[in-house]
């Protein structure tokens, strides 16, 4: 009855968000703040700051609150500004902020870096295996992954997180992995779902969707006959949005969880609860006030920025760091029963529009227009003639038409989807129709924005 135990770790995942977890977050704390202070110099210089050092971290910080209330969160500016005074050099950023030497790293993952320098993942064989990797386990152990499983691993396998050293964490699963990456498109997925027979997808929701879309015409029949039973996506909107989320399942016939965005990932219960923190013995994880940075406390429906800190690895050390997500938490059992409290992606700060004083993100948008499927395809573009995030009136957005759907009904459909957007949005955009299959789609996230103000300032 091994294969049918609730949890990957049954040491830990019973234990979640319990008094005992605590107190065990702030003792590793602890020896991590140590460690840090004595080998990462740009982090020293941190707690220095605040009047913190290697001989009185346990007399100031008795407690988690003490240390959210002491060390300044360092966000996606800080990193630019460590960026510049570094002179671009990202080995000397990360000598500067990991407790471990550079010549310890094992790989090097990275963010796209699409609207500037990447920020580096630096990885050790403990940070592969014994922390980031052992949190995909957990998740997958939980959407139902087992030995027996083929595993299509659709991620980008070029820098990012979610490509290689994920993948390589995975191997613990013992499931047969089928690396093919995102980066060879749709027809090399095909090929090899054809020949090795996968049970699992793991990519993004947008591939996902794109598969749906292109299996009628590359296999002559629906993704249905894949023979996906679960979907694992992250790195954008997926299983939370309910429109998405009944688009994929439908498609692949089969279940859709979401992870991603700090140590967490969703259950199987019918109705979507959020992601599941499945990290407390890893990392911390806190909620500040975006605007002021004030610690907000966890409780039911609190919405703040995430902020993250790292209490267990040696070159993968987020130390009260924010990577720009808005998350709402829900502190109360899930009704699912598994261990973990949850939280929901509002949105990110990058992505944040402000029409009017209203708030609006992608992912609201996502989910409007896939209500309307199939008379909209669901692809679209929010069109930015100014840098965000204030957007002056009316907020632009090209939205395709279903394939089906006759242009002489396209007034008809405009005026439905302007009433949508004003019920559940508080706008009324203008709708710039395209055909089809006219804006790109991608093998990785899909693409929200066209900025056009950059264009512009090309000129």
């Amino acid at each position: 009855m091994q294969h049918e135990r609730p949890y990957w770790n049954m040491n830990i995942e019973p234990f979640l968000n319990t008094p005992e977890m605590k107190k065990l977050q702030l003792e590793k704390l602890k020896i991590m703040m140590k460690r840090i202070y004595e080998n990462a110099s740009f982090h020293r210089k941190r707690m220095d700051e605040v009047g913190i050092n290697i001989d009185n971290i346990d007399q100031k910080i008795k407690s988690l609150e003490d240390f959210s209330k002491t060390i300044p969160i360092y966000d996606k500016q800080g990193y630019r500004e460590h960026v510049q005074a570094c002179g671009g050099d990202l080995i000397k950023l990360m000598d500067e902020e990991i407790p471990v030497s550079v010549d310890d790293l094992i790989l090097v993952n990275s963010t796209t870096g699409t609207t500037g320098e990447p920020t580096p993942y630096p990885l050790t064989d403990k940070d592969i295996h014994h922390g980031w990797g052992e949190n995909m386990c957990r998740a997958l152990w939980r959407a139902g992954v087992r030995k027996q499983d083929r595993i299509l691993y659709c991620f980008a396998l070029s820098m990012v997180i979610a490509g290689t050293g994920t993948l390589i964490g995975l191997r613990e699963t013992g499931a047969m992995i089928i690396p093919v990456g995102a980066e060879l498109g749709t027809e090399r997925i095909f090929s090899m779902a054809k020949y090795f027979k996968p049970t699992v997808f793991i990519g993004t929701p947008s591939l996902a969707s794109y598969i749906i879309e292109k299996a009628p015409e590359k296999l002559g029949v629906s993704a249905k006959t894949m023979g996906i039973r679960i979907l694992f996506c992250g790195g954008e909107a997926g299983a939370g949005v309910p429109e998405l989320r009944k688009k994929i399942e439908e498609g692949f016939g089969a279940k859709l969880f979401d992870g991603g965005a700090g140590y967490g990932a969703s259950c199987d219960y019918p109705e979507y609860q959020g992601m599941h923190w499945l990290g407390d013995d890893l990392c911390i994880y806190e909620l500040v006030d975006p605007d002021t940075r004030e610690p907000i406390p966890l409780e039911d429906g609190a919405k703040g920025e995430a902020v993250f800190t790292n209490i267990e690895g040696d070159g993968w050390v987020w130390f009260r760091t924010s990577l720009g997500d808005i998350h709402e938490v829900t502190m109360s059992p899930c009704p699912c029963g598994k261990s973990g409290f949850r939280y929901k992606i509002v949105g990110r700060t990058d992505d944040m529009l402000k029409v009017k004083g209203v708030i609006v993100y992608p992912a609201q948008v996502t989910g409007l227009l896939e209500s309307f499927a199939p008379r909209v395809t669901g692809e679209f573009r929010i069109v930015l003639t100014e840098k965000p995030p204030l957007v002056i009136p009316p907020l632009k957005i090209k939205i395709e038409r279903g394939k089906d759907y006759p242009l002489q009904k396209l007034s008809d459909l405009e005026n439905e989807l302007s009433e949508a957007f004003h019920h559940k949005m508080k706008l009324r955009p203008k709708i710039i129709w395209q055909e089809p299959g006219e804006l790109d789609r991608s093998t990785y996230k899909g693409k929200k924005f066209e900025k056009v103000y950059e264009e512009k300032k090309g000129d």
